[in-house]
């Protein structure tokens, strides 16, 4: 078989457990070569979220991959209170090491415009794990740099479902509902990955065993940071293991189904802000609207487990 060249890409994220999943199962995949990872606030903290992303980066060995702080805060808007979905640490309690390697004195968008302006166009793609509002920053500011990026898959929104955060809303979308607007509304190529879907990749405590009979590092951590999903919500069976769908679908977009639909975010103060609608007057975009959920978690299993 020919030797396929790694994929460059960015990862934008606010590690979040399942973050943490989606970081991990990239730096396993060969299929990629990660040549940073820009952090945000979601919900958590940005100093928080900027050290976890150091964190899984020093539990994997991986000292080559910079990591640069980006937005503390929406465009436009205060940013939500701390959740502590996932502990006060947000990454569950899970014991990782401390970053080997400090961020970056770059601010993230500053760094991500030269280096898309430094590599050829089309070549660079972003998987985006929380807010929007460094990419929504990066197209405002520097949109030559913008339009340079491959595409961007993104974790967000909801389509035809009920929201996790409001009725039709979903958290990295309504957390800061101007910069998804500014994305979608960019027409860069961008793929969403809406809750639709990612409710349907679903973890289980038999899963959870796969996993740390693999005896793997990348794999037991993995097991340990979705067992302490499974701490704050004893009463449920499975758990949605939301962001490292944008992984799985870049791996394997054919466990996927794809529909070109025309959306518009809506940015109003209430609670449908970030709510998606399917609209004639929308942008086109790609969104995601099926999932293999077996065959998604089973090829998550076999890459940590390969690692």
């Amino acid at each position: 078989m020919p030797h396929v060249k790694p994929r460059q890409i960015v990862i934008d994220t606010d590690p979040g457990i399942d973050d943490a999943i989606g970081i991990l199962l990239a730096l396993a995949s060969p299929e990629f070569s990660i040549a940073g990872i820009t952090t945000v606030a979601g919900n958590i903290g940005i100093d928080t979220t900027t050290r976890n992303a150091g964190r899984l980066l020093a539990f994997a060995g991986r000292h080559d991959v910079p990591v640069f702080t980006g937005a503390s805060a929406p465009l436009s808007r205060p940013g939500p209170e701390p959740l502590n979905l996932h502990g006060k640490d947000g990454i569950g309690g899970v014991d990782l090491p401390a970053p080997v390697r400090q961020p970056e004195g770059r601010p993230a968008v500053e760094w991500l415009a030269q280096f898309l302006l430094s590599e050829p166009a089309g070549k660079v793609d972003i998987f985006a794990l929380g807010p929007l509002t460094n990419i929504a920053r990066l197209i405002l500011d520097n949109p030559e740099a913008a339009k340079r990026i491959g595409r961007i898959i993104a974790m967000g929104g909801v389509v035809y479902e009920a929201g996790n955060v409001g009725p039709r809303a979903e958290f990295n979308l309504w957390a800061d509902p101007e910069a998804a607007d500014v994305v979608v509304r960019s027409g860069l190529p961008l793929v969403l990955v809406p809750l639709d879907v990612t409710r349907r990749v679903r973890a289980t405590r038999e899963f959870i065993a796969t996993l740390s009979a693999s005896g793997k590092p990348l794999a037991s951590m993995v097991a340990d940071l979705i067992e302490s999903y499974f701490e704050t919500s004893t009463h449920q069976e499975s758990r949605p293991l939301h962001d490292p769908c944008v992984m799985l679908f870049a791996l394997a977009p054919e466990l996927f189904r794809l529909e070109d639909l025309r959306l518009s975010v809506s940015t109003g103060p209430s609670a449908d802000a970030g709510a998606l609608t399917v609209d004639e007057s929308g942008t086109p975009v790609q969104v995601a609207t099926g999932v293999d959920g077996p065959a998604a978690l089973d090829l998550l299993a076999r890459t940590l487990a390969s690692f």
